[in-house]
């Protein structure tokens, strides 16, 4: 900790924005939702992959990659994610501080439509370019990730071109290879939340297959915790958790973080939704303020926040930095893409008082 104390002091100084009541980040170069999002160099890199931008239409999904240095507190665009076509909804995961593992993801048709990919692509920090990983198993888009020894990634859940799954799928970087983990026991469902912290995963929500006659998709409320094998990283021993706080379901920023033990959760919506945040059944889409946590030694649920400073939906992640837990594009109100990057609220012993 004591290491990370002068350069977050100054990190700080450098990267807020002036003037602002709440703690806010410059904004990315551009307005971005169903961005994937990873950290590098412990929390000093801030990476947005990807995406839909504020016309929501298929030829606004892009494949830019937008970079923040903390140290400097300015962004600038990366280089781009290897392809023809972007995609929105994909998930990212970093491992070791300077290796980002990007998965799946929708391509989007003229008209609209979401269609999963098996793409993996890898960005090294030192080479400063992207590589071709092995393609996903099962190819999803929505799903979430974490990582285990720094070295095995988790992809969990998500949406394949047949509905949702809930397949675990274990990338080992080393290897360049996937496996099966210990599937999670609840339903099917795609636009979970949850995240890895010390070796516990958190699993909640999401959107299942809905009744005959009715929305396609509905919400589904389970919340689920998986303790990871020390020695077998493919078994999970999956257990019910109680109800977290608030009504979010779908679309929830989250990430977990083995430093500080805990599972972040913030914004989302009741009710499940597409890309370009239009509800299945139909009803308006709102954000909900709640900013929760989950922590994996106390054994509990705790409210960060009930009135978090401007909320997003689908922000496809919490990127945690030496200075608190940071959301980045997204949607916010009126479900519009948003360009803003806020740190979460502070609560007392998570983070810096």
């Amino acid at each position: 900790m004591k290491k990370l104390l002068i350069p977050a002091i100054l990190i700080f100084s450098a990267a807020l924005l002036p003037g602002t009541e709440e703690r806010a980040l410059a904004p990315m170069p551009a307005a971005v939702s169903g961005n994937a999002v990873a950290t590098l160099r412990e929390g000093l890199d801030l990476f947005s992959m990807m995406g839909v931008g504020p016309r929501k239409t298929w030829d606004d999904v892009t494949s830019k990659v937008y970079v923040m240095h903390l140290s400097s507190g300015k962004w600038y665009q990366g280089h781009s994610v290897p392809g023809v076509l972007g995609r929105v909804n994909a998930t990212a995961a970093s491992v070791r501080g300077r290796i980002i593992v990007l998965m799946g993801g929708y391509i989007v048709d003229a008209q609209g439509g979401e269609r999963p990919v098996s793409d993996v692509n890898v960005y090294e920090a030192t080479l400063r370019e992207w590589s071709r990983g092995k393609d996903l198993p099962i190819a999803v888009g929505s799903a979430i990730a974490g990582v285990m020894h720094e070295r095995f990634v988790y992809l969990i859940g998500g949406r394949t071109a047949a509905g949702p799954v809930n397949n675990v799928q274990m990338y080992d970087v080393e290897k360049n290879t996937w496996s099966d983990a210990t599937p999670f026991p609840g339903v099917p469902a795609f636009g979970q939340a949850g995240g890895v912290a010390d070796g516990n995963i958190v699993v909640i929500d999401g959107a299942k297959l809905g009744p005959s006659g009715g929305p396609k998709y509905v919400a589904s409320d389970e919340c689920w915790l998986g303790k990871i094998d020390g020695k077998h990283p493919q078994k999970i021993e999956w257990s019910k958790l109680p109800p977290h706080p608030g009504t979010a379901r779908f679309g929830i920023a989250s990430g977990g973080s083995d430093r500080y033990k805990r599972i972040f959760f913030s914004g989302g919506t009741t009710t499940p939704h597409d890309y370009k945040g239009f509800a299945y059944d139909g009803k308006p889409s709102e954000v909900s303020p709640i900013t929760f946590e989950y922590d994996v030694h106390g054994h509990r649920w705790e409210v960060r926040s009930d009135d978090t400073f401007d909320p997003r939906a689908d922000a496809r992640g919490v990127l945690i930095t030496p200075y608190g837990p940071v959301v980045a594009g997204g949607m916010a109100e009126n479900m519009a893409v948003t360009s803003r990057v806020t740190i979460l609220p502070r609560k007392e012993g998570t983070f810096g008082r």
